[in-house]
């Protein structure tokens, strides 16, 4: 029993107690009890709800609902329920899935044992008290309509039997409606069978026809839904019908058809069928081809005859047939052909036509311009048989004109034609010259190509003697170069019938002829260029031109200083990097062809380039490490330059041993330098330098020779610099001792009074001399110096002590007094004299 949430504590209890007595199908008592009744219509497996009282009116507390089938009387429990509280009762899946919400009662998946009589006894609030009410609900539950089938009572049945097709469904609620659907085995629309019962669910097909063969599909339909089913495939069975022959091309005759020899004949029969006929044919009463279509290619005067095609249905076991008869006719193989050829010494044309074979013989003749060409008599105009041949005059023929040779056959409805124009070629013959390999012999050609009839070509010699044969369009003369051909003529005449006079060329065969120029001129380091050629006659016996070098010796390809440049009538050759005076001279340009030789010299001169101007040398001077020197220099006079260079060598060499080679220190200086740094000396090496100015190529005269000066003295700015450093020093000293004293007069009260007590009547005179000093020194109690301090200059003894062995003199500073000795500092002060000295 299924459950929502638990009601209140005080519903619970008297709810679930009033289950046994709704299962025993008694009404609850009540005294005033509304009932009402309506039907309603569910579909299985769908969901369907039933309310207990109209839809607007409250839901009732308390509801109870029971349920009768259909047929019987007894009711059964179903639910009960108290607002959320909800009970069911047992075996209610077998109307569905079952659910109560507020009163209403919903069935979900639907089954067809819901079908029957629903009763709703509910407790309804109102006016604070319970009204009982009732409610029956009558519910239809329809079946949709499953995928119906179509069977027919034959899938095969022949053409005038009966056959019918029956549509069945397994379930549906009724009444149920059919419709049929037909469709053609190819496709196409599929269309209702007309008069064939196609609204029930079984069509009659009496009696069954070729065009009942296609697709059917039936479709079905009731109050929920509709379903088609899948096509089922009828085949009537028929045939075969009697063939048709078709013959391609289509050439029919009495009692046939025709075709021409090697002619591409197509048979094809037709004899409707189901299933489709086999065809046979028969040629002659043999059997020689099976299928619907029999492609005779390229037919032969041996396949005449009959043609039989045989169809057959193999279902039915039945046959028919139909028979033609072919006919073949054949013309001549290939064309009329038509030629024209010079008769009677180039007076006359002869044209030809031929046309052999056949049956029967092709018919011919030959129609000129001004002739109509319509048929005449035989044995006019030159008409024959397989043959035919026209003499035309040349004289009376003009330029140009056209002549046709006319064919007719039987096999050839519009005949065949062929056809020649009579023309002269335009221009006139050209003679050329050309020699064999290795010059052994000279082959004169003349062409004149064209024309109809073809021109006729002959040579002859400067006296009119025939050379050679005569020939058409080209005619070939060779000679044998045994040295008398320099400077002979030949003639190549050529006749036409159409032509009235003779037309020639003339063809000498001479030396070739160079053409140089006589002389060139280049400057030294650039590329001179010498150009030959050859022209004239020469040229068409392909001349071999080849250049020769001063020396006589033949400049071939390959070769660094020289570079040849070859062209049809050309050789050009450039001398590369020009030296002055070895690449100056004559060079010699030669042509030699199977006639002769020819030679032409030209020279060459190599300039050199003008000489820059001079160099002097300004200044040369070592550095103090003397690894570099420092180079100045300036130009002399005018001239152009592109640099320059400087050039050194050791000056100090043994006796006896030549001076040592220039050697280049720097170079590619810039023409606008002036100065240059060079380093890489050796100091213990005495140098020698000289600077030249350089042209392209050409040097201009060295500068004098020049050793570097020694680097000037540079101690004394040092010296001086050191003296001032210490006058410093020894002031700023001595104005610190001062001011020590003059701060410490208790501590070094016999200093202060030297420096700052007035002297008396009484004081001594200063000490001037060591005399004085070592005099003065007598009456006085002081300590010497001790050994290895050093003495104090400027002290009250006035002389100057020598420093103490082992330690070195500090010249220009003061030193400081020596100290007092222990427990003597109240001795009284002793004057002294502090005098600073600056060595410079």
């Amino acid at each position: 029993m299924e459950r929502g949430r638990a009601p209140p504590p005080w519903r619970g209890p008297w709810i679930l107690c009033l289950l046994p007595v709704l299962a025993g199908g008694q009404p609850l008592a009540a005294g005033e009890a509304a009932y009402e009744e309506w039907r309603a219509t569910g579909v299985r497996g769908r969901a369907v709800e039933l309310s207990c009282g109209p839809a607007a009116a409250a839901p009732p507390a308390v509801v109870f609902w029971s349920f009768t089938p259909q047929g019987e009387g007894l009711p059964r429990a179903v639910a009960v329920g108290s607002g959320r509280e909800v009970a069911m009762a047992p075996g209610t899946g077998m109307l569905g899935r079952v659910t109560l919400r507020n009163g209403t009662l919903e069935l979900r998946e639907l089954r067809v044992a819901a079908q029957g009589r629903f009763l709703c006894q509910g407790l309804f609030p109102e006016r604070g008290r319970l009204r009982v009410g009732y409610a029956a609900v009558l519910l239809r539950v329809l079946v949709p309509v499953s995928k119906p089938f179509v069977r027919p009572t034959a899938a095969a049945a022949a053409e005038g039997a009966e056959v019918a097709l029956t549509c069945s469904v397994r379930e549906g609620t009724e009444p149920l409606s059919f419709s049929w659907q037909h469709q053609e085995p190819r496709g196409g629309p599929s269309v209702t069978p007309a008069g064939l019962g196609g609204s029930r669910a079984q069509l009659q097909l009496t009696p069954a026809n070729r065009s009942h063969t296609g697709w059917y599909i039936c479709t079905v339909h009731n109050e929920v839904n509709n379903h088609t089913s899948d096509p089922v495939y009828l085949d009537i069975v028929y045939g075969p019908d009697e063939p048709a022959i078709r013959v391609e091309p289509f050439s029919p005759e009495q009692g046939g058809f025709s075709a021409g020899e090697r002619e591409d004949v197509v048979l094809s029969c037709l004899a409707p069928s189901n299933p489709p006929s086999r065809y046979v044919w028969l040629h002659n009463g043999s059997q020689v081809h099976v299928g619907q279509t029999f492609v005779i290619a390229a037919i032969a005067r041996a396949q005449a005859g009959t043609y039989t095609c045989l169809a057959e249905n193999s279902h039915l076991q039945t046959r028919t047939q139909a028979t033609i008869v072919l006919t073949v006719y054949y013309p001549p193989a290939g064309s009329p052909s038509c030629s024209a050829q010079a008769a009677k010494d180039q007076r006359d044309v002869a044209l030809r036509c031929r046309w052999l074979g056949g049956f029967p013989l092709a018919r011919l003749r030959w129609v000129g311009p001004q002739e109509e060409e319509e048929e005449e008599e035989e044995g006019l105009m030159g008409t024959s048989f397989s043959m035919a041949t026209r003499i035309q005059s040349g004289a009376a023929t003009r330029n140009g004109s056209s002549f046709s040779c006319l064919a007719s056959h039987p096999a050839l409805p519009l005949g065949a034609a062929c056809g020649t124009t009579l023309w002269v070629p335009s221009g006139s013959p050209t003679c050329e010259a050309a020699a064999t390999k290795g010059d052994e012999y000279v082959m004169l050609r003349c062409r004149w190509e064209g024309g109809t009839p073809l021109v006729t070509l002959r040579w002859r010699d400067s006296v009119g003697r025939t050379l050679g044969d005569p020939a058409p369009s080209i005619a070939v003369l060779v000679l044998s170069t045994d040295g008398s051909l320099g400077g002979r003529e030949f003639v190549c005449v050529a006749a036409h019938p159409l032509r009235a006079a003779a037309a020639e060329c003339r063809l000498r065969l001479e030396v070739p002829e160079l053409e140089a120029e006589s002389e060139v001129a280049v400057l030294e380091g650039g590329e001179a260029q010498l150009a030959c050629r050859h022209r004239g006659s020469s040229a068409r016996l392909g001349a071999a031109v080849a250049w020769y070098d001063p020396k006589e010796r033949e400049v071939t390809p390959g070769l660094a200083k020289y570079r040849l440049e070859r062209g049809e009538a050309w050789v050009n050759l450039t001398v590369r990097d020009a030296e002055w005076p070895g690449d100056s001279g004559i060079y010699r340009c030669t042509a030699t062809n199977a006639v002769g030789t020819a030679s032409l010299p030209v020279r060459l001169r190599v300039d050199r380039y003008p000489a820059p101007p001079n160099v002097t040398i300004s200044k040369l001077r070592y550095t103090r490490a003397r690894t570099e020197v420092r180079l100045e220099w300036r130009t002399q006079g005018a001239g152009n330059l592109t640099g320059f260079v400087v050039q050194r060598r050791q000056t100090k060499k043994p006796l006896r041993e030549p001076p040592s080679p220039w050697e280049t220190a720097a170079g590619d200086i810039e023409p606008h330098s002036r100065d240059r740094r060079l380093g890489g000396l050796d100091p213990a090496v005495l140098y020698a330098f000289r600077v030249l100015a350089v042209n392209h190529r050409t040097a201009g005269h060295p500068s004098e020779v020049q050793t570097p000066a020694e680097p000037p003295f540079e101690a004394y700015p040092a010296v001086t610099g050191a003296a001032v450093a210490g006058m410093l020093v020894a002031t700023a000293a001595s104005l610190l001792a001062v001011h020590c004293i003059a701060r410490h007069r208790e501590t070094l009260p016999r200093l202060h009074d030297l420096l700052f007590r007035t002297a008396g009547p009484g004081a001594q005179e200063p000490v001037g001399t060591a005399e004085d000093a070592a005099a003065a020194a007598g009456g006085e109690e002081e300590a010497a110096p001790a050994q290895g301090e050093p003495s104090v200059p400027g002290t009250a003894a006035g002389a100057e002590a020598a420093p103490a062995q082992g330690e070195p003199s500090v010249p220009g500073t003061a030193a400081e007094p020596l100290s007092a000795a222990p427990g003597t500092t109240d001795e009284p002060p002793v004057n002294v004299t502090i005098t600073v000295t600056a060595t410079p």
